[in-house]
């Protein structure tokens, strides 16, 4: 090889190692806090003024509106205005990604290029002891829960994500029927398999627990087949109870759902319902004494505006916006001062810190394939031009 290949290569390599000491986590030893468990909420793309049209238009006030400590958390991806997969992995892991990254940092968005993987807030609690569980109105791999369990490059890989979570150490994962479960596998593996609010209820206590519900989640409607978010909280909050502690995500992911097709009614019962679910785990809270509480969004969706002339809020987007959206805590005054914003990540930070992890967090584990893959490449693209 002549030397200014060499050169060439060196020059790149070093330039490499630069680029990951700048995106390396900075990595922070936190003190264990006096706190048991974590319960954090998520209205999957609501933003405030999901909450102040609900208000106006429905005439109701919103449990979430009395938490002590109110501001707001900044939403925006290595790509600019995020997505699901990205805003649940800074909730979860404390980094800011790529759109469609799941507890990940790929070399691109979309790509299977894994740089990092990324300790995510369950995996803390699981490693500290403590249990841990998921529930949600979406599919078990959507975006959102798939951020609190999983690591993959892309949100869209629905069956791996089903088999991460299979294989994980979770204790609890309830969502709406997904259709790349099953009861023999999971049952295989070690679960116990439901598919009706029922049947969770005849769950032995201490059994890991995967529900694929056939009936309603996002907001009751009357029928027996119902499982409202606020029930299935209540009964998480039950099965996840114990000595050593817990962390619970709840996800309302119907808020964002219905945005994305401007059904404002839809999108209101989907959030009244995320509140019963806020008061329910608020209540768990105060009567248990040692459980903080945190609310928030992943993202708003729908551009929801008020409109001066016609005095009233409309959608502006079916998508997703750059926004702020809401940060409400119970128990903790430490993540953010009432009107002020910060970064979704330090939600994460915060989590972890008052789970009592004693570690590194953000924490994460360099792929070193991707490094020996991605060096191979330069010096194969160096010698077709030399």
């Amino acid at each position: 090889m002549k030397k200014t290949k060499a050169a060439k290569i060196l020059a790149v390599i070093l330039a490499f190692a630069m680029l990951l000491a700048c995106v390396s986590p900075a990595f922070a030893i936190v003190i264990p806090q006096d706190v048991k468990n974590v319960i954090l909420l998520i209205g999957d793309g609501m933003g405030p003024n999901s909450l102040e049209w609900t208000k106006a238009e429905l005439g109701v006030e919103l449990f979430m509106d009395t938490l002590p400590y109110q501001g707001y958390s900044m939403t925006d991806s290595l790509d600019g205005t995020t997505d699901s997969a990205a805003g649940a992995t800074a909730l979860s892991c404390g980094r800011r990604v790529f759109n469609s990254n799941l507890c990940t940092l790929a070399f691109k968005p979309g790509s299977g290029a894994i740089i990092f993987s990324y300790m995510n807030v369950s995996e803390a609690a699981k490693s500290l002891g403590k249990k841990a569980g998921i529930v949600t109105s979406d599919a078990n791999h959507g975006a959102t829960p798939a951020g609190f369990s999983v690591h993959t490059y892309k949100r869209d890989l629905s069956e791996e994500i089903t088999v991460q979570q299979m294989n994980s150490n979770l204790d609890l994962i309830w969502a709406a029927d997904g259709g790349f479960s099953s009861a023999e596998k999971f049952e295989s593996a070690g679960w116990t398999y439901s598919t009706s609010m029922s049947e969770l209820e005849q769950v032995e206590y201490g059994k890991r627990s995967f529900a694929a519900i056939n009936g309603k989640i996002e907001y009751e409607t009357g029928r027996k087949d119902d499982a409202p978010l606020s029930a299935l909280t209540a009964l998480a909050l039950k099965k996840l109870d114990n000595d050593k502690g817990f962390f619970l995500m709840v996800e309302g992911a119907h808020i964002d759902k219905n945005s994305h097709s401007n059904n404002k009614e839809g999108m209101m019962k989907s959030l009244i319902e995320f509140d019963k679910a806020v008061e329910t785990a608020v209540n768990f809270a105060k009567e248990d004494g040692n459980t903080i509480v945190i609310v928030t969004a992943d993202h708003e969706t729908g551009g929801i505006t008020y409109n001066e002339e016609k005095k009233e809020y409309e959608y502006t987007s079916g998508g997703h916006t750059s926004a702020n959206v809401p940060l409400r805590l119970y128990g903790c005054d430490e993540l953010v001062k009432d009107g002020a914003a910060v970064k979704n990540t330090e939600v994460a930070k915060l989590i972890a810190k008052k789970l009592g992890y004693n570690g590194l967090f953000p924490k994460a584990t360099f792929n070193f394939g991707f490094l020996f893959d991605f060096i191979a490449a330069v010096i194969k693209t160096i010698g077709e031009k030399n």
